[in-house]
Parts: C-alpha cells; sequence; structure tokens
C-alpha cells in the first residue's frame, strides 16, 4: 500500500511528523488510513435565566464565559424535572450540563440533597475538586467511599448536601442504612449518574437494579430525584439511559462544544517474516527474515504479526524525539511498563537527553508518585508516558499533541476518550490506533467507517438477569419489606423471582408483602460473577495480592499461569479450589500463559427465531459446560507459541443465553464446501464471530464464548453458537442476535480482509481455543458467511419477532 493522503494542518507540528511518518518506508504499508477530523467551532449559548447569579459568576471566573447550547439544553431539561442524558464527546464539557441545574437547586433550597455517582475514586476526587473550587457556601460537597472515615461518615450523612459515592457504595453502605440517611433521602432531588456508557454487562445489570433500590426507598421518604446522566458517544444513549434508571429520558446528543484539528490514523503492523504480502524466506531456506533472523510463528506455523506494544514504543519514541508530547495508552500495567522502558531504549541511542522524558503511569504507584507525574506531564517536563486507563478518566490533563493506542480499547467509547486527551486545549492533535493481532483490530484498521461514521455499539446490559434480579430482591426485602406495587418497579420477572425466593426460605409471604427471613444482609458481589472470590497469596510472604472470580479463576490463576498485581510478576505454583485460594511466587518471565478450554453445549430453549430458507437464527437459554484443559505459554514482545502443557480441572456448568444459527446442507453444497472441510469452515467463522461481537456490543471477547458443529444433536443441523459467558446472560447474545446481518458481514469482512494465506491470529485463530486451532479453513469460512449473509439478506420465512417456541 502507497503512502496514503493526509492533511497537513500548517503550522501544527504533529501534522508535519505524520507526513514524515507516513513517508517512511518501513511504516507507509503499516498506515491503513488517515482520518482528517476538521476543527470545529463552538455555539456558544447565553446562561439561563433561573441559573443562580453567584454560580454562573464562579464559573465565569473558572474561564467559561458562556455554556454550550447543549450543556443548556441538559441543564434545562433537569432544572424542569425531567431525566436527562447528555451523551456528547470527550473534553465537551457535560459536567456544566449537570453540576448547573444541581448547584443552582442546593443554593435556592438548603434542604435539597444530591448524589454523585462515579465509576472510579480518582473521577469522584477530580469532581470534588471542582464543585470545591466554586467556593460555593451554601454547597457542602464530599466524598463517601470505603476510604471515608468513620467519624466522617456521621458528618456526611448529617451535613452534607452534595455526596460524592459510587454504585459498590450506594449498594453496601448507603441503602442498607437507610435510616441512618433518612433526613437526606427526605431532600434527595438530584441523582447523577457519570460515564454511564461504562455500565454494561453483569456489572450494568447490577447497578440498574441498585437505582432502582434507590428510588424505591426514596419513594417511602416521599421524593422522586431527577436522574442526570453524562455518556460517551454511543448508540441510542436514551435507551441504555432508560434501561439503566427504569426511567425515561430526553436525550441531548448534538455536541456544541469547539474542538481543534485531528489527524487520526489507523496502524496495522506487519506480518513478521512477510514483505509485500509474500514470506520474506527462500524457497528451501531457513525460516528467517531478511537480515538472517529466526521468525516466530504462531499456533500451527500461522503467521503473527509485531506486537503492538512493541510498535506502540517505537511510535512513541519517534515522537518525543520530535518534541511531541504523547501518551500512549495500553491495556495492562506490565504493558506500561514494557512500552516506556522499550521508548527510552530507543531514545538512549538517539536522543540520550530525553530519555528521563519518558515514563510509565498506571494505578498501583502510591499517591505521591502518580501527583509527581501528573505534574511533570502537565508543565511538559515529561514528553512522552505510557498509561493504562487509569489516565482515561479522572485526571484532567491538557497540552498534550498526540496520544498512541496500543489495541482496541474495547470500545468505541473508550477510543475517542483516549484519542481525545490530546488537543483538549484546541490545538492540533494526533492519534494512532495500532491494531493487535485479533479479527476486531484487524476489522477497525481496514474498516474506518466503522471508527469514523455512526457509532454502531451500544451499552448492553439485562436488568433481567434472573442471576442478578433475586439478589437484589432480597436486598430491597431486607431494607423494606416488597410490596406488589414494589414488583412493577423491578421488571417483568419480578414476580416469577419472588416466588421462587419464597420457596427456597429466603423470603416469607404475609398479607403486607414480602419479608427477608435472615438474620444477616444478602452478601451481593456486583463486581464479580458468582461463587467464592479466589484469593491470590504469595508463598514467601503469606501476603494477600487480591482475588479473582471463581468463575474465572481456572483460566487466570491455573498452575502455571502468570499473574500481575501492580506492575509486579507471579507464577501460580497451585490453585487450591477447595480453599478457593492460588499460591504464587515472584517471577519475571519474558513470557505470558493462555488458558485452553473445551466446551460442549445444550439448547434448553429457544426464545426468539427467524427463518430463512437454507438458515435459522435462534436467541435463547443453553447450558455450557467448559473445562480449562491446558495452558500455552506465549513470548510477550511477538505472542510467539514457546509450549503448552496439560491441566486436570474440574469441568464447570453455566445457564446462559446465546445467539446461533444452522444452515443446511444444501446451502454448504452450494457455497462448494466439501464435507470434509465443513468441521473447520464453522470453527473458523464461530472464532471470527466472537471477535468482531465487541463492535455491537459492549463486551470484550473473552466475556464471551462459543461452539461449532458439523452437526448438533438439539438442532440436527451444522451449527455456529456464541453464548454470553455470564450466567444467566449478559446482554451481549441478544444484541448479537438483533444486529445478526451486520455483525456476521463484518466478520466475513474482516476474515477476507486478512492478507495471511491460511489463517493467523488477526483473522480466525483464538487464544482460548480448546482445540489447538484446529481444524481451521479460513477459506471455507468466507464462503459459508457469504452464504449466510445471502440467505439472511433475503425475505424470511419467518420474521424475527419476540415469541416463545
Amino acid at each position: 500500500m502507497g503512502s496514503p493522503a493526509v492533511t497537513e494542518h500548517d503550522p501544527a507540528r504533529v501534522g508535519t511528523v505524520l507526513n514524515r511518518l507516513a513517508r517512511d518506508s518501513r511504516r507507509a504499508a503499516n498506515i491503513t488510513h488517515v482520518e482528517s477530523v476538521p476543527a470545529r467551532r463552538g455555539q456558544p449559548a447565553a446562561w439561563p435565566e433561573w441559573a443562580d447569579p453567584l454560580l454562573v459568576s464562579r464559573l465565569r471566573a473558572a474561564g467559561i464565559e458562556q455554556p454550550w447550547t447543549h450543556q443548556v439544553e441538559a441543564a434545562r431539561a433537569a432544572h424542569e424535572g425531567r431525566g436527562v442524558v447528555l451523551a456528547t464527546g470527550t473534553a465537551s464539557g457535560k459536567s456544566v450540563g449537570y453540576l448547573l441545574p444541581v448547584l443552582t437547586r442546593l443554593l435556592a433550597e438548603p434542604s435539597s440533597r444530591a448524589i454523585y455517582l462515579a465509576p472510579t475514586k480518582a473521577l469522584a476526587n477530580d469532581q470534588l475538586r471542582s464543585v470545591r473550587s466554586l467556593m460555593l457556601t451554601g454547597v457542602r460537597a464530599s466524598t463517601y467511599d470505603g476510604d471515608t472515615p468513620g467519624p466522617e461518615r456521621e458528618w456526611v450523612r448529617a451535613h452534607a448536601t452534595f455526596v460524592l459515592t459510587n454504585p459498590d457504595m450506594l449498594h453496601r453502605g448507603i441503602l442498607p442504612a437507610h435510616r441512618r440517611w433518612a433526613p437526606f433521602l427526605r431532600g434527595l432531588r438530584f441523582v447523577i449518574v457519570d460515564e454511564c456508557h461504562g455500565y454494561r454487562g453483569v456489572f450494568g445489570a447490577h447497578v440498574a437494579q441498585i437505582l432502582r433500590r434507590l428510588r424505591r426507598v426514596c419513594a417511602r421518604y416521599g421524593t422522586r430525584p431527577v436522574f442526570v446522566l453524562a455518556s460517551a458517544t454511543v448508540a441510542d444513549p436514551g435507551l441504555s439511559a432508560s434501561r439503566l434508571t427504569g426511567v425515561d429520558v430526553d436525550v441531548v446528543d448534538a455536541d456544541a462544544s469547539p474542538r481543534g484539528p485531528m489527524d487520526f490514523a489507523l496502524y496495522e503492523p506487519p506480518l513478521l517474516g512477510v514483505r509485500a504480502g509474500r514470506p520474506s524466506t527462500p524457497a528451501g531456506g531457513p525460516d528467517v527474515d531478511g537480515a538472517g533472523a529466526p521468525v516466530p510463528h504462531g499456533e500451527n506455523d500461522a503467521p503473527v504479526r509485531r506486537a503492538a506494544t512493541a510498535e506502540s514504543a517505537d511510535l512513541l519514541a519517534d515522537l518525543v524525539a520530535e518534541g511531541v508530547r504523547t501518551l500512549v495508552f495500553v491495556r495492562s500495567r506490565r504493558a506500561a511498563e514494557v512500552v516506556a522502558a522499550a521508548a527510552r531504549r530507543g531514545l538512549g541511542e538517539a536522543a540520550p537527553e530525553l530519555v528521563e522524558r519518558v515514563a510509565a503511569y498506571r494505578a498501583g504507584y502510591l499517591p505521591e508518585e502518580r501527583r509527581s507525574l501528573e505534574g511533570r506531564l502537565r508543565t511538559g517536563e515529561l514528553l512522552g508516558v505510557a498509561a493504562t486507563s487509569a489516565l482515561e478518566l479522572g485526571v484532567d490533563i491538557s497540552g498534550l499533541d498526540a496520544t498512541v493506542i496500543a489495541g482496541f480499547p474495547g470500545t468505541l467509547a473508550s477510543l475517542w476518550q483516549q484519542a481525545g486527551r490530546a488537543g483538549r486545549t484546541g490545538q492540533a492533535a494526533l492519534a494512532v490506533l495500532v491494531a493487535r493481532d485479533d479479527p476486531l483490530d484487524t476489522y477497525l484498521v481496514h474498516h474506518p467507517e466503522a471508527v469514523f461514521g455512526r457509532p454502531i455499539e451500544a451499552s448492553v446490559f439485562d436488568p433481567d438477569n434472573p442471576y442478578v434480579l433475586m439478589p437484589h430482591l432480597e436486598c430491597a426485602a431486607s431494607e423494606l419489606p416488597l410490596t406488589e406495587d414494589d414488583l412493577e418497579l423491578f421488571g417483568p420477572g419480578a414476580r416469577a423471582a419472588v416466588d421462587d425466593l419464597v420457596r427456597r426460605g429466603r423470603l416469607r409471604r404475609r398479607p403486607t408483602g414480602w419479608f427477608w427471613t435472615q438474620r444477616h444482609r444478602p452478601d451481593v458481589d456486583i463486581r464479580g460473577v458468582g461463587g467464592p472470590p479466589v484469593r491470590i497469596v504469595e508463598t514467601a510472604t503469606g501476603r494477600l495480592l487480591g482475588t479473582v472470580d471463581a468463575a474465572t479463576s481456572h483460566s487466570t490463576v491455573h498452575a502455571g499461569a502468570v499473574y500481575l498485581h501492580q506492575g509486579a510478576s507471579f507464577i501460580v505454583n497451585e490453585l487450591d479450589l477447595d480453599d478457593a485460594v492460588a499460591f504464587v511466587d515472584a517471577a519475571t518471565p519474558d513470557w505470558t500463559t493462555v488458558a485452553r478450554e473445551h466446551t460442549d453445549i445444550r439448547v434448553v430453549e429457544s426464545t426468539r427465531s427467524a427463518r430463512f430458507a437454507d438458515v435459522e437464527i435462534h436467541l435463547g437459554t443453553v447450558e455450557v459446560t467448559n473445562q480449562v484443559i491446558a495452558f500455552q505459554r506465549r513470548r510477550l514482545t511477538t505472542g510467539e507459541v514457546l509450549g503448552q502443557e496439560p491441566l486436570d480441572l474440574p469441568p464447570r456448568q453455566l445457564r446462559t443465553r446465546a445467539v446461533w444459527y444452522t444452515v443446511t446442507d444444501e446451502l454448504l453444497a452450494a457455497a462448494q464446501i466439501e464435507p470434509a472441510d465443513v468441521p473447520g469452515a464453522v470453527h473458523a467463522a464461530e472464532h471470527a464471530a466472537i471477535g468482531l461481537l465487541p463492535l455491537f456490543a459492549t463486551c470484550d471477547r473473552w466475556d464471551i464464548g462459543g461452539v461449532s458443529t458439523d452437526l448438533h444433536p438439539d438442532t440436527g443441523r451444522t451449527s455456529v453458537f456464541v453464548y454470553d459467558g455470564h450466567a444467566g446472560g449478559a446482554g451481549f447474545a441478544e444484541r448479537g442476535f438483533l444486529r445478526v446481518a451486520n455483525w456476521l458481514r463484518a466478520t466475513r469482512d474482516a476474515v477476507a480482509a486478512c492478507e495471511c494465506p491460511a489463517g493467523c491470529p488477526s483473522c480466525v485463530q483464538s487464544p482460548k481455543c480448546g482445540n489447538g486451532n484446529e481444524p481451521l479453513e479460513k477459506a471455507a469460512a468466507v464462503r459459508l458467511l457469504d452464504a449466510v449473509l445471502a440467505a439472511v439478506d433475503g425475505d424470511p420465512a419467518d420474521p424475527p419477532s419476540p415469541r416463545r417456541e
């Protein structure tokens, strides 16, 4: 591929740097697209007449001379008592949209109260600093979280008017103690839910039920607070906000804030040992690259790409050498350290005076270390930083010129939040997405419309999941007895759930409602997925390093697994399932581990379906039997497979939701797929579909699983299943069913676009495949998906409507 056309933003330094990168013959073929995002003029509005004059004066003194129209529109809705979600871009000033009506009310009515919910302590603390900096004596703001000392908690309950907390504390600390919070709850007028797009999957379902419990308790105290939500740009933010809160909301999504121009490059690292689509190894020669170095290979000798972290480290070093203040986002603490160290090594050869101006930033540092790093970054002393998502939220740093994103961060919302860290003060900016070696990243760098077009992903969660609903009904009953009127608040599954809880002796039915029967409060882990957590203990010291969910322990802390804790590496020497503890030893391996799993699936029922001539698509309940059977060691820098060792762990069963499609033998024959190739075709299509579903549902490929077979006993056909990896489902499979044609088309395009000859980690290989990524038939998978899409695009014999079968 030749050098792409780039619109230069003169005299911006970042535009010159991108042009230089694109002209570099070594990199030109790796830049698949450059999007020149133009600058945007802001659309200011007048301050609302109802806004408190002192508040307006203080906001002006803070540099906000006029609000933007989206801020005023959202503020007006909340002021008038309507729920509202403000869904605009990074650095668009969403906080003014909710602070304006909330603080105005608190200043006008001393008895009024407000709760602010944040997903992280850092974000809550940042908001606390912002509110306190306004110096409004009529607003008493304070955080209330696990770090709040006992005496201070009493002061917060009695005196605070603006409480900043998180869903965990609302669930464990406020709602169970609602009688102690009664004066506060009687005055509660607003509930602010910041970064609400982050509440997805099972965690999102838990938060949805917590907010329903809050509404119920408030109603008992005579209040109906207004919900004000702030969201990134996602598909249908109003629907997601309504499902989260259980109330209708207005939607404000026209971003009127100004922004500087940005060049956004999509970058695909090269296949190692491949030049211009052909292996560099001479025929019959050794497996080496053009410089004579050994070429690493993946599983089954598949080609592998250069690691996104290695490419990002090179980019960081080059940008720092050009004087461009750059932030690299990575997905793990260890990767942050690796990228920063590699960039320093590169600068040590080219510009040794800049070595000390590059650092890593991640969770796990001491507070004074983090503050020092943040200060050095703000002042420009640091030119380059490799960071985890700790810098995505909660820390406002201006003056950055460029961001490099090492691998798609999981959602488009997170991608734009990370890219938006550069150019926050209106200057020209550069963003680069460096693809990892997987199907979703491959698809994105070859389909820029998925990144720069209309948002297609939705914040997906299922508040009616019975495995989430029932424990929260227990919590609600322990707070206040449940009544008939309460059941409607908790959704259509509440009646069956309370009946089940009565049969199990957890609730008792009386004429006035349902009562909690236990002496202790229900113990519900809103961030876990069931079962007691497995403790991680350092063998030499007995120190407790952390915990993992029981459901994921088999794949994350099995014997031999690499476990990371605050940047340090450990190797698991024993997983004791009886005592729920994993013992680890400190180590510094240059490899990581990936568990391999074997999975069977049984159809319990199909609840929705769409039938076409030779294809059926279903959504329903399945029972999954899963067993971790082995693990691989893979080199950190390349992903090269170094070896595989067997494991002896018991199988686990999971009842969950799945989407699946079946095809006839006639369709397979028409697609020219020989019977011997059918298992490899459906296996490859399954792997790729799992990799692409996160494009449409806000999940990670590790949140879902799949099974494919040339003849499934429950369907009687060749079948491909993709299921939610959480008991009761998380909404991911439903999203796949609703967007099945778009999902499978993206799957097909990702496989077809990959330049490898027979399959690799960028298209059809899966890192967790229990069958060793065998068999896989890449070309046959493309023909299969073409045939399925041709059938789905036709008129269905049975339209996809909600119905029981």
